[in-house]
């Protein structure tokens, strides 16, 4: 979706269908002389959250989309009908359309935040994977929508207008790399996408195969990836939009593009589902991209851990004990437990870059799904100040996440007989407990990890990646800027 400003008065505007309320929708009618048949469409219209209706107009503006509830609505309210006006938009047969929510007064909300909100929703209704069909199903027409701005908010609109381009592109990559199948979305693939984020010419993209993370110690990264015939990789994106020598913040993502569990094998039913375990490596790529195409003036570092847990001759079995890059030495109860093995690797790397906080994104516990459920990403952090930009931001983005504790009474379940820890506690508390090992490889700077297991994707019949958590890390990212 592509996202342009306007301004002017909205009757002299030409397009194929304006979307507002129906405050203003009776005041243009009213002025292009349609009135009587405005009313007569709009008679049994309920003005409440949750309807809307399309009346035909007969002028310059072909038609409008009308949203019910638009009178001094919550952000809740709002935000839900912005998703409506997305979904009923992509339905018709219109190249274009114009969103004139001016009028809209949204307690505590300005109109950038009016306008993010309505963007992402087009974002997300717009979405489509249609790259394995035979016969795809048509594309939308929709494919420009013109955010109408008075003159005073036509600043803050276009800088909206801005980060909502970025934002999309940022979604999409996200989407896509989540919903390729397994057999071609592997490592090798994740390191083919990362480079082309660094055509920019102030991001430079790396790499560490196989032979130079075992020179480097990364013993937990290989004993993972040492099952599967394709090599595993650790990608390194360093984008520079700020000033020079400014430390960076660093993004670090789970990027397992297959979870079989292992020899700890995972149950048949719903397997399909783990080639979605590489969804926080798509959400730190999909935020890259964002932050590369908003040219935010900030340094950022962004590592991806990408490999594909698998059962072989040469996988890791139960009981084996591992050295880590950081040197300390992990005892491996559950080859299934294995996202936090490829992280604490790459987090301690990413310590080599001295970054001024790290945040880590991974699908890495079931036990976050039955803890929260799809609706809000589990927070983890050992910084107050951190955890609470990473909140605000996941409110402001509408993409929220809740947090959770990290204290030093669950550490102990991490205990080995034979090691410095175990990789996986008890049955209780799996997420926290899976938090509490990634922190004992960070404990020198502010860390938060976001446990996404259950908001990266859908199942069912909207069996999909949901593109999250970009928006919460792209509004982090550009607060920090």
């Amino acid at each position: 979706m592509k996202y342009t400003t306007v301004t002017g008065n909205l009757q002299q505007l030409r397009t194929p269908c304006l979307i507002t309320g129906l405050k203003t929708a009776k005041r243009i009618a009213r002025a292009l002389g349609d009135q009587k048949h405005f009313n007569r469409s709009s008679k049994d219209f309920d003005d409440a959250p949750g309807k809307s209706l399309c009346v035909h107009l007969d002028g310059a503006i072909a038609r409008m989309l009308v949203l019910g509830g638009m009178d001094n609505p919550s952000a809740a309210v709002f935000t839900k009908t912005a998703n409506l006006a997305a979904q009923e938009a992509i339905k018709l047969p219109i190249g274009q359309a114009v969103i004139a929510l001016s009028d809209t007064r949204v307690k505590g909300k300005n109109s950038q935040w009016k306008a993010s909100t309505l963007m992402q929703a087009c974002s997300h209704a717009a979405y489509q994977f249609r790259h394995h069909k035979s016969k795809p199903k048509p594309l939308h027409q929709l494919t420009r929508i013109k955010m109408h701005a008075t003159d005073a908010d036509s600043k803050a609109v276009r800088v909206a207008v801005k980060m909502g381009n970025a934002l999309d592109a940022g979604l999409q990559l996200a989407k896509d790399l989540g919903n390729e199948p397994p057999n071609i979305c592997n490592p090798n693939y994740l390191l083919a996408q990362a480079r082309k984020l660094g055509r920019a010419g102030n991001v430079k993209v790396s790499q560490l195969d196989e032979k130079k993370m075992t020179e480097l110690g990364m013993g937990a990264f290989m004993a993972v990836s040492q099952g599967s015939d394709e090599p595993g990789r650790m990608i390194i994106i360093q984008y520079s939009g700020g000033k020079k020598g400014d430390a960076p913040v660093a993004l670090v993502g789970k990027g397992i593009t297959f979870d079989t569990g292992g020899i700890s094998l995972k149950p048949p039913p719903g397997m399909d589902e783990m080639k979605f375990d590489m969804c926080g490596a798509a959400s730190v790529l999909g935020a890259t991209k964002a932050v590369i195409e908003a040219a935010l003036p900030i340094n950022l570092l962004t590592i991806v851990a990408a490999a594909e847990n698998m059962p072989s001759g040469r996988a890791t079995r139960p009981g084996d004990i591992v050295q880590t890059c950081s040197g300390k030495t992990v005892e491996i109860l559950n080859t299934d437990a294995e996202g936090r093995l490829v992280l604490c690797d790459a987090l301690t790397h990413a310590l080599t870059f001295k970054p001024k906080a790290i945040v880590d994104v991974a699908t890495l516990t079931g036990a976050c799904i039955v803890a929260l459920g799809s609706h809000a990403s589990g927070l983890y952090a050992n910084n107050d100040e951190l955890a609470n930009e990473l909140l605000a931001a996941g409110e402001n983005a509408n993409d929220r996440s809740w947090r959770m504790p990290l204290w030093d009474d669950y550490q102990t379940s991490l205990n080995s007989n034979f090691a410095d820890m175990a990789n996986i506690g008890g049955r209780e508390a799996g997420s926290v407990t899976a938090a509490c090992f990634l922190s004992r490889f960070v404990e020198d700077v502010s860390w938060a990890h976001l446990d996404i297991a259950g908001s990266a994707f859908h199942g069912g019949a909207r069996k999909g990646a949901s593109g999250r958590p970009v928006p919460m890390l792209f509004d982090y990212l550009q607060r920090q800027a």
